[in-house]
């Protein structure tokens, strides 16, 4: 399996992360090393490969992550009247766990 940061550092709390909302499944929080101004990351608290392959996940876990990005995303367009939500896939995707960034405002680089 090739390196997971998000269950390797994050969930394992050997990387600690500023929360910006959480549920049982579900883990919101600023990402480390942020390329927008506004720069969240929302990630399933169990290892999900990506969009297009849940793994053992089922899609209700789907839906509750969702339902997340959808808040966090609101209070970003509320907050900074605009918002982007994206995820990667394939090559895409360096980390192979799946995740959303919701950011705002130009990159930072």
């Amino acid at each position: 399996m090739m390196s997971d940061f998000y269950c390797d550092e994050v969930l394992s709390g050997r990387t600690t992360v500023q929360v910006v909302a959480e549920t049982d499944q579900v883990l919101a929080y600023h990402h480390t090393r942020p390329f927008w101004p506004v720069h969240i990351v929302v990630i399933p608290k169990q290892h999900v490969p990506s969009l297009t392959d849940l793994g053992d996940a089922d899609e209700r876990l789907l839906h509750e992550l969702l339902a997340v990005v959808r808040d966090v995303a609101g209070t970003v367009e509320q907050e900074h009247g605009k918002a982007r939500v994206l995820t990667n896939l394939g090559e895409y995707q360096d980390s192979k766990h799946l995740h959303f960034h919701v950011n705002s405002g130009e990159p930072l680089q």
